[in-house]
């Protein structure tokens, strides 16, 4: 059995916009991310210290391909940081499309659309909240 590289985790997304400054504004404005590198105006990566998002700007065809993302998340240290981020940016006018819930498994959560539409999840999950991973991932 071959043995498996380690990894330290999902830390990078990259997404297509059709209005690239207002996604841009969503993401640095509103999720609090900083530009890290721009190297055209069609292009920008973002950053929140631990992770890295890329916006490229959507140039030619059909932009409703099919796409397999079904949302991105943002990591809250606290349940109530949940809340305090749904109020935040139902009152900044984002779309939301989910009250903050308390999940099953312990985790906390709402889901909204940035201005492509693109579901973003605000999430307190345990097992990560708060830079811990407590357990070993399953074959590890």
């Amino acid at each position: 059995m071959l043995e498996r590289p380690k990894h330290a985790g999902l830390r990078h997304v990259a997404l297509f916009c059709r209005d690239f400054e207002a996604s841009e504004r969503f993401y640095v404005d509103l999720m609090a991310m900083q530009v890290e590198w721009r190297p055209d105006a069609d292009n920008v990566y973002l950053c929140s210290g631990a992770d890295n998002l890329a916006l490229h700007r959507w140039q030619e065809g059909d932009f409703s391909a099919a796409q397999r993302l079904d949302h991105i998340g943002f990591i809250v240290n606290q349940p109530a940081d949940v809340d305090q981020w749904f109020t935040f940016l139902q009152d900044a006018g984002v779309k939301m499309k989910s009250e903050p819930r308390t999940h099953r498994d312990g985790a906390r959560s709402f889901y909204c659309l940035d201005p492509e539409g693109v579901v973003v999840q605000i999430i307190y999950h345990p097992p990560i909240s708060g830079g811990r991973f407590v357990r070993e991932p399953a074959g590890g």
